[in-house]
């Protein structure tokens, strides 16, 4: 991550996209996207995904690690060129207990991914606990931050800690998205920005961590993007114009959270506004549920009754029998919540993916369209996209080649803000 940084710094127009994803066909596509380049690939986990007791994917930090490396040596992917990072590293887990107790397991997480190798961190201690006040005092989160650095810099031999590079920042959305309809964005003042930094240079300096402070390479702000269940807020960068150039007066980077469905013009503009670190979850999740739904239809032509995966009939049976992902977010209308349920944009649907009758529908219907030579016309009707492609002979009609493609097309949108070209 330091390299983006001097890059970055030396007035070279680059960023790199955050992979915010636990699926295994994400991470392949993410993979074979940059295979022929020279490119690094960062890929995050999230604290609630993968944590130390296995958090919704059942993977802690190490089984995060190996599985992102599995796929790597699948495809002949070089794991130097794989960054793994931790995302909103901290009590997030954990609010409705104490204080004292949540932090005492944020610790254990942070120690945890840095043991693993994580070596990009963001440390976010900006949620309230059972007995806190809400909100928290920037005070409050810097000093809570300092604890979860200090917590890995005193657990992991010197030769380990001083290769992880920071993120702090407190303006973020909320870790899963948006559980209501949003309109407008409030962008991150500049006052803001400079009280992040200057609270938790304190916090680090009253604990003896100035080298560990000096590896701090960026800020998570808001720089006025968003999108909730059917609306997307783009950037303009009228609105983050002081904080662009308040950036470049310091040492860092920002950090962009939910940047998902943005369009290439919008990524390269906030790579411009050096929002150099872009992150993507529930888009690319989103392309691939597109990828399977239109499958299963292609399947519901192609397969007989009694070979067909039923795809999308155990999502809906699973995803109703266990709302415990959905419930809260979606609305409390029948109708507009089934519709929220399959077509939401923050695709809540990527909470399932691991459910085991889920995964074995996916492999059925997968099996059932390997056997088959899909034809043309049925494939223009559902992935009009993939078509021109096969059609171009640019990829092979085979479901997986399909589906990863459908992928990187979200994946293309960003290489342009990161690395300019074609848009």
């Amino acid at each position: 991550m330091e390299k983006l940084l001097k890059r970055h710094k030396a007035n070279e127009l680059v960023g790199i996209t955050s992979i915010c994803s636990a699926h295994p066909l994400v991470i392949e596509a993410a993979l074979h996207f940059d295979l022929n380049t020279q490119n690094d690939v960062l890929i995050e986990a999230t604290s609630n995904q993968v944590n130390q007791f296995g958090g919704y994917t059942g993977m802690r930090p190490i089984d995060f690690k190996n599985f992102v490396y599995s796929i790597a040596e699948k495809i002949g992917f070089p794991k130097q060129r794989i960054i793994l990072g931790g995302d909103h590293l901290g009590p997030n887990c954990w609010q409705n207990e104490p204080a004292a107790v949540a932090m005492e397991k944020a610790k254990e997480l942070v120690v945890e991914y840095a043991k693993a190798g994580f070596s990009k961190i963001h440390l976010d201690a900006s949620m309230s606990c059972f007995d806190d006040p809400t909100p928290l005092t920037a005070e409050a989160i810097a000093e809570r931050a300092a604890e979860l650095c200090l917590a890995i810099e005193t657990s992991l031999p010197q030769q380990q800690y001083t290769n992880i590079t920071y993120i702090i920042g407190t303006e973020v959305p909320v870790p899963g998205g948006e559980s209501h309809t949003i309109s407008t964005v409030e962008v991150t003042t500049v006052e803001s920005a400079k009280e992040t930094i200057e609270t938790h240079r304190i916090a680090f300096e009253k604990r003896g961590l100035q080298d560990a402070f000096k590896r701090i390479i960026g800020l998570v702000v808001q720089p006025g993007v968003e999108f909730d269940h059917s609306n997307v807020i783009l950037y303009r960068p009228e609105f983050a114009k002081e904080l662009s150039n308040f950036i470049e007066q310091t040492p860092y980077i920002f950090e962009a959270h939910s940047t998902d469905y943005q369009t290439p013009a919008v990524y390269r503009n906030l790579v411009k506004d050096h929002f150099a670190i872009l992150k993507v979850g529930p888009a690319l999740t989103f392309a691939l549920r597109e990828a399977l739904f239109a499958l299963a239809k292609i399947e519901d032509r192609l397969i007989s009754p009694e070979k067909k995966s039923y795809l999308l009939d155990i999502v809906d049976q699973v995803m109703q029998d266990n709302p415990k992902y959905w419930s809260k977010y979606y609305s409390e209308q029948h109708s507009k919540a089934m519709i929220d349920l399959y077509f939401s944009l923050s695709d809540r649907i990527r909470y399932y993916w691991p459910n085991e009758r889920i995964n074995s529908a996916v492999e059925k219907l997968i099996d059932n369209l390997l056997k088959e030579k899909i034809p043309l016309g049925l494939l223009s009707q559902y992935l009009p996209e993939q078509y021109r492609k096969v059609v171009q002979q640019k990829i092979e009609a085979t479901p997986t080649a399909l589906i990863l493609d459908k992928i990187q097309q979200v994946l293309t949108d960003y290489a342009y803000g990161c690395y300019g070209g074609v848009e």
